[in-house]
């Protein structure tokens, strides 16, 4: 993928939103711009919002991994976690015993504010016994969090836009049996825009004990593989997965060495304990204006003075490894979340490429039911295994971030358009329908032109 200097490009586009937006939009953003373009960033920084790339193209296993080392669920027994289905078509929906669990205890609370949570693994596994329907495969469940600001958006097309983005997750999610909350209020009024998240994905642990994995994405981010999944079993040993660069982050001391827009956060007690601490970084926190000025000083590159969620995750691992660190994993292998000035440019040739293998691959042209359009999963991999992740290589970006472009306040970074960035939205996100509309004998001729449609003729694209 690109270097780390050029990734700073991008993470810098959004400072110039003021490290991030006053609106609720809970988009993470930066940019990299330099020299004379500094003075008018640190201008705009009080009033907005960020992201980065990677390198290497790794082999991702897709098998699911059994070792459960972070939250406590190894005795449940063999026999409880074979006698229950897979997937939500083998869950009980209406199976709540009157046996007392961690939802009775009065004291609990949902809040960021609230007192911490203890002995969470235990009360998670507690919690499975009394619902076994929900055990088997929980090692590799996972919920989908993200949302936008209660009120209309600012810019006329903004809604339209997040609809389509939310879409665009609900679309990804459904294809891979992941279950979604879309959250447009604020769980801490006082923790607005790109702090909102860390109330938000608190309270979903304890909503969903039956989930593994939380994953956030911003509203301004777009999937665009629809294939691809998360390789979970890389990161078996991890409680934390974000996206960044292990150079920046050690060698340079960045600010714009991760991108916190994106994240995969073990539902654990490691992960109760990390939201705690990282939230106390917060403008709801007494320390808040403490924070600023230690990561201020501590980031030489950061423009702006208030403390962010980005800088305080980045700070916690600089200083505080042993504890938080190691059990962090930064991902730079693969477009967890990738900028979509880099991205959107390639789309054609992308699926030109794909359209190659299609044509010489008469298995990869059959057609399938959504519900198991896994299967082609295996046998694309053996054709895409030399296509490289990044700007060099033609793979299917897996998440393509809107940084900068502002979809609910249309306060985009001046260094391009409102147009440019409605028109790579649009494209981005056709991108991605046709992934999914193929399933069902149609897709769109024109990836500008979202209202036409085509059928699919049998044997697409021989």
């Amino acid at each position: 993928m690109v270097s780390p200097e050029q990734s700073q490009y991008q993470n810098f586009s959004m400072a110039k939103h003021g490290g991030r937006s006053k609106n609720t939009s809970f988009s993470d953003t930066l940019l990299f711009a330099g020299g004379a373009l500094v003075v008018f960033l640190v201008v705009w920084a009080f009033w907005s919002f960020f992201s980065p790339i990677p390198t290497s193209a790794p082999s991702f296993s897709y098998d699911s991994f059994t070792e459960r080392k972070s939250a406590g669920l190894e005795s449940l027994s063999a026999s409880t976690l074979n006698s229950c289905a897979d997937g939500a078509s083998g869950f009980d929906m209406v199976h709540d015993p009157p046996d007392p669990n961690f939802y009775d205890d009065r004291k609990l609370s949902y809040s960021i504010d609230a007192p911490p949570v203890k002995n969470w693994d235990e009360k998670r596994m507690e919690w499975l016994k009394q619902h076994p329907s929900f055990a088997a495969g929980v090692e590799n469940r996972i919920l989908m969090v993200t949302g936008s600001q209660a009120t209309p958006c600012k810019n006329p097309i903004g809604d339209y836009l997040l609809l389509k983005l939310f879409k665009n997750k609900v679309d990804y999610c459904r294809r891979h049996g992941i279950e979604i909350f879309y959250n447009n209020v604020l769980f801490q009024p006082k923790m607005f825009s790109f702090w909102a998240k860390t109330p938000t994905v608190k309270a979903a642990m304890l909503a969903h004990p039956e989930a593994e994995w939380i994953w956030w994405v911003d509203s301004d981010a777009a999937l665009t593989d629809m294939d691809f999944k998360l390789p979970l079993g890389r990161y078996k040993a991890h409680n934390l997965v974000i996206h960044g660069w292990p150079k920046l982050i050690y060698e340079k001391n960045s600010w714009t060495s991760i991108n916190a827009g994106v994240f995969l956060i073990r539902n654990c007690q490691w992960a109760m304990d990390f939201m705690d601490v990282w939230a106390s970084m917060g403008p709801q926190a007494p320390g808040y204006d403490r924070w600023g000025e230690i990561l201020s000083t501590t980031f030489k590159d950061k423009i702006f003075p208030e403390s962010d969620d980005q800088s305080g995750l980045i700070y916690l691992l600089l200083k505080e490894k042993e504890k938080w660190g190691n059990k962090i994993y930064v991902e730079g292998e693969y477009y967890f979340e990738g900028y979509w000035m880099e991205i959107v440019g390639r789309l054609d040739n992308i699926t030109e490429r794909y359209n190659e293998i299609e044509k010489r691959v008469r298995r990869l042209r059959r057609r399938h039911a959504e519900k198991v359009s896994e299967s082609n999963i295996p046998v694309w991999e053996e054709y895409l295994k030399d296509a490289g992740f990044g700007r060099e290589g033609w793979r299917r970006p897996f998440i393509t971030h809107f940084t900068g472009c502002q979809p609910c306040s249309g306060d985009h970074n001046k260094m391009y358009s409102g147009q440019t960035c409605f028109d790579a939205m649009q494209k981005a996100l056709a991108f991605a329908d046709n992934q999914v509309l193929r399933n069902y004998g149609f897709m769109h001729p024109d990836l500008l032109d979202p209202s036409t449609v085509n059928p699919v003729l049998f044997d697409y694209p021989a």
